[in-house]
Order: structure tokens, then sequence, then C-alpha cells
């Protein structure tokens, strides 16, 4: 009786503590350095439409609150996004970048395996962005699913919603518009596709992303810009 009465116990504090990761691909560290809020956007973005439970994803709806929470919580001192992503709902991924990017606290962004599609405005959302020399990142025209009316509205709609995403990118990097333009409406290069697959250097070169690093290069620029912002609230 004793046994079972420590388990249930126990139970309760290691659902609490698993619980982020499991359902918001989340976590927390805390060092001497600061404390710093981990949060993964994997597989599909998924948007108003639910994804089929054999897809991995990351839902917006977790996703938007828990930037607020970071944003506003005196506890956490900065955010390191971990971004593994094939893209998804432009409306969503443009969302959350927009929250990443409107951020007043320590914001940095790690590619590792792929920022492809709508994962690219989410990579330059952060204060700096870093990508594993291996890593791939997909540039491509905007895509529509299910019913496409063949008006001129709809190619209209098309152009603005790619301009948004030009603009956002270009604002967040230092990628010139001709440049991302061009790698967008490359031909040639992917299968059955218009667009473009650019790598870790590569990326760099281009002034899409800051820098070329992995998981403790990303770390140590977080923890130096949260020093940074220490000081600087200490002399104000």
């Amino acid at each position: 009786m004793d046994e079972n009465k420590d388990l249930q116990e126990n139970t309760p504090e290691t659902t609490k503590e698993e619980n982020p990761i499991l359902e918001y691909g989340s976590s927390i560290i805390q060092t001497s350095k600061g404390t710093v809020h981990v949060l993964t956007i994997v597989g599909q973005v998924e948007g108003h439409q639910v994804l089929p439970p054999s897809s991995k994803s990351t839902k917006y709806e977790h996703v938007m609150p828990l930037l607020a929470m970071v944003e506003e919580s005196e506890a956490i001192d900065g955010l390191l996004v971990l971004l593994n992503t094939v893209g998804g709902d432009v409306e969503a991924g443009l969302g959350i970048a927009e929250l990443i990017a409107g951020m007043s606290k320590p914001t940095v962004s790690l590619v590792l395996g792929g920022g492809h599609s709508i994962g690219v405005p989410l990579a330059v959302s952060a204060k700096r962005s870093f990508i594993a020399p291996s890593a791939a990142m997909t540039i491509h025209p905007v895509r529509l699913n299910g019913l496409v009316i063949g008006v001129p509205q709809t190619f209209y709609y098309f152009e603005r919603v790619q301009e948004r995403i030009t603009q956002f990118v270009t604002a967040n990097s230092k990628i010139k518009r001709e440049t991302f333009t061009e790698l967008m409406l490359k031909t040639g290069e992917l299968a059955a596709d218009v667009g473009s697959v650019i790598y870790g250097q590569e990326a760099v070169e281009l002034g899409l992303i800051d820098e070329i690093g992995g998981l403790a290069s990303a770390l140590d620029c977080l923890h130096g810009m949260i020093r940074e912002r220490r000081t600087q609230e200490k002399q104000s």
C-alpha cells in the first residue's frame, strides 16, 4: 500500500514536467547564465486545417500563447527556436514569425535538418539566426490547396501573399530583394516545382541566415544577448 501511495504521489509531478515537451515541443533551461525557453518547430506548421494524426505537426494555437507567455514572464530571459520543418500553413507560419520578430527579449533561431517554405520566415524572425552546415532551406512561390478559381483575382491574391513573405524575409535578414525573388522563381532545380534549395554556408553567404553553427553556438549567442540586455537594464 505504501508503494502504491508513493507512486500515485509522484505521478502528477512527473507528468507536469513532461507535458511541455510532449504537448508543445518546448522546455525551459535554467542555468547561472539565465533562463532560456526552448521552442521546437517541427514537421508541418498546422493552421486552420487539422492535419492527420500520422503527420508530425506544430500547432499555431499552441505556439502563439506560449510566445506571449515567454515575452511577459519575468522568469524567462530569452528564447531559442529550433527549426526542422517542411513548411505548412502560410498564415499560421507568418503569424508565428511576426510574434517572434516583435518580441523585446533576446531571440535566437537554429535551423537543423531543414527550414523549408514558410520555415524561411520563421528562421529569420529571431534577432540572430544560425544554420547547421548540413541543413537545407527551400524557397519557392506560394501554393494553394483545395479549390482554385481561375480568375484574375486569384492570381492577384497569390501575388499579394507572396509579397508579404518577401517583405518579411528581406526586412528581417540581409538578403537582397532581387536575390530572394530570383531564388524563388528559379527553374530547373526542383524536379516538380519552381524555386531553389540552398544549404548552410550558401544561406549565410546570401545573407539569409546570420551564421553557421550548432546548438553550442546558438546558446552562446543567446547568453551573450541576455548579458547585454541585463547590463542595459542596470544602466537605465
